[in-house]
């Protein structure tokens, strides 16, 4: 039976890069775009305009699909630094997966994998909206729930939590991938201390597809890396594109002048690098196994190392860098 799989944010840098892994399978590929958004259809790759937040407009992307097994995996989501929930981010995180998953039940999908995230999670595997902190973190927390909640009424679904995204294929609507363009454009003047986990956008990728096709039904999976510290990225950084590195202040000090980065993010239409929420992120120094998901997926992600030096050179460089994924 022919697999046919439904990609939701398609432009974005897990969706497009997903797609670019299952362009290669013997497999049929639907990427779901904003009508804003433009892509060509290559191989066995479709796409379709549509949006989450719109029941009716997703009819296109999953008609016509009778007699094969559909697989959905839901990437397309807003990522906010912010503290508070906007109607927008509730709007495409929460309603937009409740969304996808009538869509699933509608057209009878096979198997939903939902994309949710490590600040998600409120205790092991747990997802409470009293437990998590932010905007972001508690909108993945309700759409992970829901999901949960549609698998007790009978949906197949998984769900996926990666950590700190970072890789090629993005020019800096990611915000780690930005900061990492800053420093090559010698726009990071300072850098703060505290870290996270980071792991390559590639391994999320092949880690969603594992989880879509041999993941058991109702169960999470934590796709994370390798914790490393701000200054330590940004040496790093500096060594591979050969660029000075800029001085790193204490937390405590940029914590001071966060309401001031958002202020002007606010009067010039620009995404600060720094908020009060991102911050508090950075101080926590949580560390996420994904043992889990070696175990049971086979999931075994790169060194950090050679994920920022593939992040530099396609921001340096361009597709032409990239000779293999």
């Amino acid at each position: 039976m022919k697999q046919i799989y439904i990609i939701t944010g398609a432009n974005g840098h897990l969706g497009s890069t997903i797609i670019r892994y299952l362009s290669r399978g013997d497999c049929l590929v639907r990427g779901l775009l904003l009508p804003s958004e433009n892509h060509e259809d290559f191989g066995n790759v479709t796409y379709y305009e549509g949006d989450i937040t719109d029941l009716e407009s997703m009819d296109a992307i999953f008609s016509g699909t009778g007699g094969s097994e559909v697989i959905v995996i839901h990437t397309a989501g807003l990522v906010s630094i912010e503290d508070k929930i906007t109607l927008d981010l509730y709007d495409v995180n929460v309603n937009g997966t409740k969304n996808v998953i009538s869509m699933c039940r509608k057209y009878r999908a096979k198997r939903m994998l939902y994309v949710s995230s490590v600040h998600a999670i409120a205790e092991g595997d747990g997802f409470s909206i009293d437990s998590v902190k932010g905007g972001y973190a508690t909108t993945k927390a309700m759409a992970s729930q829901a999901v949960l909640d549609a698998v007790s009424k009978g949906l197949d679904a998984v769900i996926v939590l990666p950590s700190g995204i970072i890789g090629p294929f993005d020019n800096g609507r990611n915000h780690l991938v930005q900061l990492v363009k800053r420093f090559l454009e010698k726009k990071l003047p300072v850098i703060t201390t505290g870290g996270y986990d980071l792991v390559d956008v590639r391994d999320v990728a092949k880690g969603c597809i594992a989880a879509a096709d041999t993941g058991r039904k109702g169960e999470c999976y934590i796709l994370s890396n390798q914790y490393i510290t701000i200054p330590d990225l940004i040496e790093l950084s500096g060594e591979l594109a050969g660029t000075r590195v800029p001085c790193s202040f204490p937390l405590s000090y940029i914590k001071a002048f966060a309401p001031l980065f958002e202020w002007i993010g606010r009067i010039t239409h620009t995404r600060p690098l720094f908020t009060r929420y991102s911050l508090s992120v950075l101080e926590e120094d949580i560390r996420f196994s994904h043992e889990k998901a070696t175990r049971e997926l086979g999931y075994h992600p790169m060194d950090i190392k050679d994920s920022l030096r593939d992040t530099i050179d396609y921001l340096l460089y361009g597709e032409a860098a990239m000779i293999d994924l």
